[in-house]
């Protein structure tokens, strides 16, 4: 008698919604309006477009890095589930506990690279500030 396994989806989705070259996050605008006080159209705008470029490569190393953890951590548990279904020593009801054992401890596994993904946007992000507020600052003569 084998058991049909249960096939709940716990797939994390995670959408970044694209900005257009030209759009640029209130956030963003309004630091470079503060700091670049007196500037240049020009200038700004091109800072803000670096601003830009910044978050939008450290959305998609994100994302990247998010489907790529989130697929290996799907496999192992498939295959450990196939490996534990096909040793017969076990009673199918030990098998479906031991399945759910290891998807709580993926799941749980899968939360923290989230949340280390996300940290290292927030790092990012800082860092971007930082060099932007080293590039402003004048310097004293």
């Amino acid at each position: 008698m084998t058991s049909e396994p249960n096939n709940t989806d716990t797939s994390v989705e995670v959408q970044i919604i694209p900005q257009t070259a030209n759009e640029v996050t209130p956030q963003t605008n309004e630091l470079v309006e503060t700091e670049m006080a007196g500037e240049s159209d020009d200038l700004k705008n091109e800072t803000k477009a670096l601003i830009n470029a910044l978050k939008k490569r450290a959305q998609a190393e994100a994302q990247s890095a998010g489907a790529l953890t989130h697929d290996a951590y799907l496999n192992a548990v498939r295959r450990a589930r196939e490996t534990i279904e096909g040793n017969q020593l076990i009673e199918p009801d030990r098998i479906e506990y031991s399945f759910s054992l290891i998807q709580k401890e993926a799941e749980k596994n899968w939360h923290s690279v989230v949340k280390e993904v996300s940290d290292l946007g927030d790092r990012l992000a800082d860092a971007a500030k930082a060099a932007w507020d080293i590039l402003t600052t004048p310097r004293s003569r």
